[in-house]
């Protein structure tokens, strides 16, 4: 008797992320990889540090001014970061 043991190789990793709880660390890595994209170039260039812990987004840039235009956009940027990734990753974003 043969079995058939067939699964797509996203099935198991997948299932190999969950095993070792890495799903939400490749998850954050997926949001720091896009930031860029979401954002753009220029504020790329200004973000000298970003990391997910806890659903959270922690983005460090170097221009107070900018920090703050992007504060009043950041329910904006969530959405955006969440739909490029394809679920939701990420609930808040907190700038320092």
């Amino acid at each position: 008797m043969v079995k058939n043991n067939d699964q797509e190789l996203k099935e198991v990793l997948d299932q190999l992320f969950k095993a070792y709880g890495w799903t939400e660390k490749m998850d954050g890595v997926k949001v720091t990889n896009s930031w860029g994209k979401v954002v753009g170039s220029i504020i790329a260039n200004h973000t000298t540090n970003l990391y997910v812990k806890n659903k959270i987004l922690y983005v460090i840039l170097d221009s107070s001014v900018l920090r703050n235009e992007l504060y009043m956009e950041r329910s904006n940027l969530v959405k955006k970061i969440n739909d490029e990734i394809g679920k939701k990753v990420i609930n808040e974003i907190v700038f320092n």
